[in-house]
């Protein structure tokens, strides 16, 4: 890799990705060979510091570790050509990400954000975004006439979305909340995370920046933490998120970063395996006299299925959601018994792992507290619906 090519490596990779399918841009990670050692896994670069030319200037691009590193470039470069976009930043995490596009803002701005969403980010919104000046009006998103209703005129200037949102899995129209976002001369920021680039390219739907928190499925392996920002278009507003990741610290390790790229090559069968999974976990549990609810796009029934075919163009997601009959106790005690899922927070790992949401967002959650988030992983389809099948029989047993 040559750190004098741009941020995103344009010009220096053999494969032409504007071509490519995302499943061979994922697989071939952009093709890039060392030029030192031919390996075709490129080396990780740790080094904090650089050294100057002789007349005081860096033209290798890079000076110091805290505002950039050549694993991290890479990461970016795989990134922004899997999402179609101008440029891509990778950063210390998922939050570190969403935290430097909102201090972007300046005081005064007005932001709104999805009643249901990543719960971290939200309750950080409500505290944190007030205390610098700015508004924040949460709303329900699946109907876009909601997003038009809450514009402050002159004042809104972001609206964040989370699509498929979590945990409760509803959609948000990408195409309908841009048009409502632009004529009011405000960015949309969307949260893909769920969806993969291999789902949906918000960018293509109109969206203007696009954000993961690749510590889930685009790592996929439950090991790094990460998270990426990629914007369709470099202006001024993206130059200042620029500038946050410099001064706040926050750009993605070496070490970080060259794991994330190990993942992201095996990013299409992983998620093949996983949706899958989630697929027949839904449909197999749709209607159990168990269950309540599925909550899960991908299924007929849902009220947005025709969005989520047309939106998510290349397939349904690999997280879904249950409503236990007989409530909160009982889903909790179901959850207790299961053996091959792992009671865990997070998702997009290989393994599949349960949550009782409302437990760990707490008191001001709009999560049922019958609710259980499941992370399909690859396991065996049959394993998993079994081990539900068991737990939700012994959790009913117990409860009652």
């Amino acid at each position: 890799m040559d750190g004098r090519q741009d941020r995103n490596g344009r010009g220096e990779k053999p494969d032409a990705a504007g071509a490519a399918h995302p499943r061979t841009i994922a697989a071939r990670a952009l093709g890039w060979i060392d030029e030192t050692t031919r390996a075709v896994v490129p080396p990780i670069h740790v080094a904090t510091t650089f050294v100057r030319d002789a007349d005081n200037q860096f033209r290798s691009g890079f000076h110091y570790g805290r505002c950039d590193n050549a694993s991290a470039r890479h990461a970016e470069a795989v990134l922004c050509a899997l999402e179609g976009g101008g440029e891509t930043l990778c950063f210390g995490s998922g939050m570190a990400a969403a935290a430097a596009l909102l201090l972007s803002l300046e005081a005064g701005d007005h932001v709104i954000a999805p009643r249901v969403m990543y719960w971290s980010l939200r309750s950080w919104m409500a505290s944190e975004l007030p205390r610098r000046g700015m508004s924040v009006d949460f709303v329900d998103m699946s109907e876009t006439a909601n997003i038009a209703a809450a514009l402050r005129p002159g004042k809104t200037r972001l609206v964040w979305a989370e699509t498929p949102a979590n945990p409760l899995w509803s959609l948000v129209d990408i195409e309908q909340a841009a048009r409502i976002a632009h004529g009011a001369g405000a960015l949309l920021a969307v949260d893909s995370t769920v969806a993969t680039p291999l789902l949906t390219r918000p960018l293509d739907l109109g969206a203007d920046i696009v954000m993961h928190s690749a510590s889930k499925y685009l790592n996929g392996h439950s090991d790094v933490l990460a998270g990426v920002l990629t914007t369709a278009r470099k202006d001024q507003f993206w130059e200042k998120t620029t500038a946050q990741r410099t001064a706040l610290g926050a750009v993605l390790g070496g070490f970080e970063a060259a794991l994330l790229v190990r993942g992201l090559r095996t990013l299409a069968l992983r998620m093949d395996a996983a949706c899958a999974n989630a697929r027949a976990i839904a449909e197999h549990f749709d209607g159990h006299p168990l269950v309540k609810e599925v909550l899960y796009p991908g299924l007929a029934s849902h009220p947005q299925h025709d969005l989520a075919k047309r939106q998510m163009c290349g397939g349904f997601p690999a997280m879904l959601s249950i409503r236990v009959a007989g409530g909160e106790r009982q889903a909790i005690a179901s959850a207790a018994q299961v053996r091959v899922w792992t009671r865990a927070t997070s998702l997009g790992g290989v393994e599949s792992l349960i949550e009782h949401r409302a437990s760990v967002e707490g008191p001001d959650s709009p999560v049922p507290g019958d609710l259980l988030r499941l992370s399909a992983g690859v396991e065996h389809a049959g394993d998993l619906i079994g081990d539900l099948e068991q737990a939700l029989q012994k959790g009913h047993a117990g409860a009652g």
